[in-house]
Parts: structure tokens; sequence; C-alpha cells
């Protein structure tokens, strides 16, 4: 063959023609860390946008420092400051200088000279149609603001969020843990907590190093501490783990307690300016207890704003107290994982400790049920996969007593009242709390509030939402409480109109598990049958109360239309008659013998003028303010005793009686009339 030959055998196939296939890459397992997963998939906590972002940030760190408080028994006072910072100060903060636009085109924003041309050409042409329409009388149509500019998002906005409390403090050595270590926490146990996911402010960290790469600064003081914690840190998204800038003590010379969060994040405030707002209003609704202090400062001074909720009562709800599971409402999960932490040695005592409504005898009958391989002094520990199994069926088919809601805090009729008095101002209002009930083997209340009129309430229905006493603002359209309000309610029966009253429906649920639904856990399902039908019968208790109330101001303006209605006619009625009885003073002397004494001595003060026309009508009108007055006091008392609930009033007594004086004692009982 010779040398060309054997090139040729060896010469690299031409391109195009035969090629090799290429070696499938091998697959290499990897793992994720928690903050890396949440990062990921910020949409899950609420960090879908820049927007949500800022709101979300705001709502975590209220709702940590409301439960900070709530946890010392102290009045919460919580100041949020919300500070926009502009493109050049961010700069400044992280150490970059900035530089001029050499090359416009690479910008999202830039307008080429066509386009600026053609969008000038349209608006001089919507301006030439106004002014013809406007010279021929017609109505010009408010010019369109959302007319396309250059596409892009334009200059980003950075803001500092600092929320400051007067709650517990954290130990200082737990500081860097508690915020730069995803899902840690204090609130795993099985109790009514605020949180959703024990992210709080944890996310704030993480949106903010994927947004401003800046870290967050804690400012932290437990009482009788002579010092207050301080530490600067963010987080290592791929470990899971605090990154430490600096952590220390400082002298705390005011003698402080509580904690103190800043975070510079991307933020969005002209779109979410009024759900931030209208959420710090709803939870001065729920928390009418504490104090909020809400400030904004912008760039421009007219956007710059303080709002104050101010503290209306010092009435607080119970602390929510640590449960244990119903044994309807546990999995085989959680079971293995009761058993690897108790303390208990036996299956008896087990059963007996680790779970609510098992009495020793009922455990005794159980353990029966189970079969012979059980018995009450089997070691726990050593209870194999298959015996876990038939625990768990057996919890699932027995019979046990309801939890009850001892474990609850609700925010109580009285706090509910006052914050919708406080904020709405409304011209009625009516409250109920219902009695604990369950659900899932999970214990929860549900707290309603119908109002009616008020300041910044718009016509028709007004739904107002909170769970575990913390406000739910998105959405709202598959939530229980809309559907319950909007389509099982029949207003009209209560006397109010569904269309044109301003109605403000207000319900909140605590539970040791919200069933919410969705990633977002924004709204709680209309499926759950329960939790459904207690909704529908608190806002129906309200709905009764506002018709009663509704009823007697339409008796009230009845009696007062009569009684004008008379008083009208007073004039004509007493002129009418007093003709009427001159007319009978002419009469002949026979004609008049046939009146009785009391007529003749009638006609006898009309002719000698005694009684005059002034004087039926002054007795006219005497005699109709005592029969309205009889007839309004008639009806108060009758609905006053049927209806209105007594409470016990006890006042200080006088001299030489006994301490105090019991007003429901058999001597002394007061009714108030409303």
């Amino acid at each position: 063959m010779g040398d060309n030959g054997v090139s040729e055998i060896f010469q690299e196939p031409k391109k195009g023609k035969f090629k090799t296939p290429k070696k499938a890459k091998e697959s290499v397992l990897k793992q994720k860390s928690p903050a890396e997963f949440f990062a990921e998939n910020k949409n899950i906590a609420g960090f879908d946008n820049p927007g949500k972002s800022l709101y979300t940030t705001v709502r975590e760190l209220v709702e940590n420092s409301l439960d900070s408080a709530e946890s010392i028994n102290e009045l919460p006072s919580i100041e949020i400051t919300v500070e926009e910072i502009n493109k050049m100060e961010f700069n400044t903060m992280i150490g970059l200088v900035d530089r001029e636009r050499v090359d416009e085109e690479l910008y999202d924003d830039f307008e080429s000279a066509k386009v600026r041309e053609k969008r000038l050409a349209k608006e001089a042409r919507l301006q030439e149609i106004q002014a013809k329409n406007a010279s021929l009388g017609k109505k010009a149509k408010e010019p369109s603001t959302n007319t396309k500019g250059p596409k892009g998002r334009g200059e980003t906005s950075f803001f500092k969020v600092i929320c400051k409390d007067n709650g517990r403090g954290m130990p200082h050595d737990d500081i860097p843990n508690m915020f730069g270590r995803v899902l840690s926490g204090t609130k795993y146990g099985l109790k009514q907590t605020r949180g959703k996911f024990g992210l709080g402010a944890k996310m704030a960290l993480i949106w903010s190093k994927m947004s401003t790469g800046l870290p967050i600064e804690i400012s932290s003081a437990m009482k009788g501490q002579n010092y207050t914690s301080f530490c600067r840190l963010d987080i290592d998204i791929h470990r899971n783990i605090p990154h430490i800038h600096l952590h220390e003590k400082r002298e705390n010379k005011e003698h402080w307690h509580g904690a103190e969060i800043q975070v510079i994040i991307e933020g969005n405030w002209t779109t979410y300016r009024s759900k931030i707002l209208h959420y710090m209003r709803q939870m001065a609704v729920i928390t009418p207890y504490s104090d909020f202090l809400f400030k904004y400062f912008s760039h421009a001074a007219d956007k710059n704003m303080t709002i104050k909720f101010a503290r209306r009562t010092d009435v607080m709800p119970p602390v929510p107290l640590e449960t244990k599971h119903h044994p309807s409402a546990v999995d085989l999960l959680l079971i293995k994982r009761l058993i690897s932490e108790t303390s208990k040695p036996n299956l008896l005592q087990f059963l007996q400790h680790e779970f609510v409504n098992i009495s020793k005898s009922y455990a005794e009958r159980l353990i029966g049920e189970m079969g012979p391989d059980f018995s009450p002094k089997m070691f726990v520990k050593s209870l194999t996969s298959q015996q876990i199994v038939r625990i768990h069926q057996l919890f699932r088919q027995a019979k046990f007593d309801d939890p009850s809601g001892d474990c609850l805090s609700p925010a109580g009729e009285y706090n509910l009242r006052l914050g919708i008095i406080k904020e709405l101002q409304p011209d009625m209002v009516a409250t109920h709390a219902g009695s604990p009930q369950v659900f899932e083997g999970h214990p929860f209340i549900v707290e309603a509030g119908i109002s009616l009129g008020g300041k910044d309430v718009k016509q028709g229905v007004n739904i107002f939402r909170f769970a575990n006493r913390i406000p739910l603002l998105f959405e709202q359209g598959a939530d229980v409480v809309t559907r319950t309000a909007s389509k099982r309610i029949n207003w009209n029966s209560y006397k109010i109109n569904q269309m044109q009253d301003k109605i403000g429906v207000f319900v909140s649920i605590v539970s040791t598990k919200i069933p919410f639904k969705g990633t977002g856990k924004e709204y709680i399902g209309d499926d759950i049958t329960e939790i459904s039908s207690a909704v529908k019968s608190s806002i129906q208790q309200c709905c009764n109360q506002l018709k009663s109330k509704i009823m007697k101001k339409l008796q009230a303006r009845e009696r007062q239309d009569r009684k004008r209605n008379l008083t009208r006619y007073i004039p004509d009625a007493s002129r009418a008659v007093y003709q009427i009885l001159e007319e009978m003073t002419r009469d002949n002397e026979p004609k008049r013998q046939r009146y009785d004494e009391k007529d003749a001595e009638l006609l006898d003060k009309i002719e000698s003028e005694q009684i005059t026309e002034k004087t039926l009508r002054d007795n006219l009108t005497q005699h109709i303010e005592k029969v309205d007055y009889e007839m309004a006091l008639e009806y108060a008392t009758q609905s006053g005793v049927s209806e209105e609930p007594r409470e016990d009033i006890y006042l200080n007594a006088l001299e030489n009686l006994p301490d105090f004086v019991d007003f429901h004692s058999p001597v002394f009982v007061l009714r108030l009339i409303p």
C-alpha cells in the first residue's frame, strides 16, 4: 500500500461524517444544606420578589419581637424603622466607586433615537385628541399612566430595616446560632406559635446576603445584665453555619432589655407600602396591648411618615403553654422520635406521660388490646418496627377524649373588641369567642367580631383574617373565612345590607396546628368541616347581637318619628278642639243642661278663659312626652333584663356596713338599662 495508503487509513475523519459518541457524564451525588434550599426556594418563606421580601422582613421581625415580650409578660413596645438607601449610598457602604456609563446601549433602560421619536409622536397625538375633545365639550379621558417607558427594572432600591423591642433578649453565646443557622430555634415544641417555619430573621439574613451581601447587626440585652451583646454576622449558605464578623459585649448604660435587629435588603416600598401599613394596622387590632411606632424615611421629604399605634389596654392574653401530643394526631415517625427521646423506661409510663388523655387505667387497657407480645413493663426502647406500627394502628382506631384548649392563647373578646374600636371607630361592634373544638387531634378556638361603619372601611364586606394572632393579607379568595362570610351568611336576615353597609368581619383562629394551604401559608383551606362550621357559627353569633342592636335602634327611631309626627299636629288638634269647645259654650240653656257636671265645669272654664288654646296645646305636649317615656322605659326594662348579661359589681361600702355590698344579693339588684 505505501506510505500514502497508511496515512489515508489513520487520517482523522472529516467533519460532518462519522462522529464519535460522547461519553455520558457520570452523575455525582450532592447534598444541599437547609440554608441553600431556602435560598433557592425563597418564595416558600414569602420572599417572592423585592417588594414582598420587604413586607415579609418587617413582618418576621415584628412577630419575633412580640413573642419575645409576651414570653416575659412584658407589655410590648416595638419600634420599626424603614430607611430608603439610594444606589450611591449603597455603593459607599460596600466601598464601590460609581462609574459613569460609557456604552449606553449595554443597559436595558437605553432608548434609541427611533424609539424615542415614536414615543414622542404618540404622546403628541394623544394631546391633540384631548384638546379637540375639550373644545367640543366632551369629557376627556385621563391619560394612561401605563405607557411603556424604557424597559428594565431601573434603579434598584435598598432599605435599612431596624426593629427594636423590650422583650426577653438573647443569651450572648446563642446569638450566632439563633440567626446564622437555618432550622434552629426555640419554637419547635407542640404549642401555639406565631412562626410558620422557624425561619424568622434567618430568612431576612439570607435575602440580605443574596441581594446586598451586607451582614446583619444584632444588639441584645437580658433583664439584669449590665452589658449589651453586639453581633455582626452573615451566613455560610452552603454549610448552614454563621459567619461572625464581630461578637462582643458592650456597656449597658441605659439598663435596657430586649433586642434591636438591623438588616439592609433590596426592596420595593412603592408597591408594598399599603400592605405593610395594613399589616401594622391589623396587628394593632389583634394586639391592642402593644405599642407600635412605625417610621419611614425617604430622600423625598414629602414621603417621610411616622405612625404610632398606641396601646389601648394592659390586659395581655396568657402565654401559650407547650402541650403533649394527642394519640390520634401522631404518625409513625413521631412515635419513633418520642420513643428515642423519652425518659420513661417502660411502655405503660411512656403511654401515660408522653400523650394527653391517656390515664394509667386506659393505658393498661390499650396494652391489653395490642396483643400477647406487649406488656406494661416491657422496655419501651426495645419495641420493634412492627410493634410500633401496631401501636400506631391502635391509636387511629381507639377512642380518646378530645384535647382541651388550655394550651391555647386566644386574643380574647375584650382585646378584640378594643382593637376594632381603636382602629376602625365603628358605629356598632359585636364579638364572640367560641368554645375549644378539635380537628385531627389538635384543639382550636375561633373568635369573631363584626363591625358596622367606621373610618377607612369600604362599602360591602371587608375581611380581616388572623391565624395564631397574626394577620393574613394574601390569597384571601380561597380562605375559609372569606368563603363563609361571602357565601354562607344571609346578611339581609340580620337587617344588614351586604352591598351598601360598611361591614368589617374579623375572624381569629388559634391552634397548636393551623391547617394552612399552599407553600406560602397565607390562607386556611375551606375543606375542614370542623373549622368552617366554627367560623360560620361565630359570625352568626355576632350577627345576632348586631341584629338586636339594629332592631332597638330602628324601634327608637320609630318612636322618635311617631313623637315628632304627633308633636307636629298638636297646634292643629288643640285649635280644632278649642273651637268645638267654644261653640259648645254658645249653646242655649236647655241644651247645656244635658251635659254632666264635669263637662259643664269645663265649658265654664272655657267661657271664663281659665282654659285657653295654649293650655290645651301644653297639656297635649306633656301627655305625649309622658306616654313616650313610659313606652321607652317599659321596652328597655323588658329587653334589658332578658337579653343583657349582668356582671358582678362590687362597690366600697359606707360606714357601719359590711366591707362590700353585693349588688346581686336579694337586697340589692342592679339592672343596667342600655
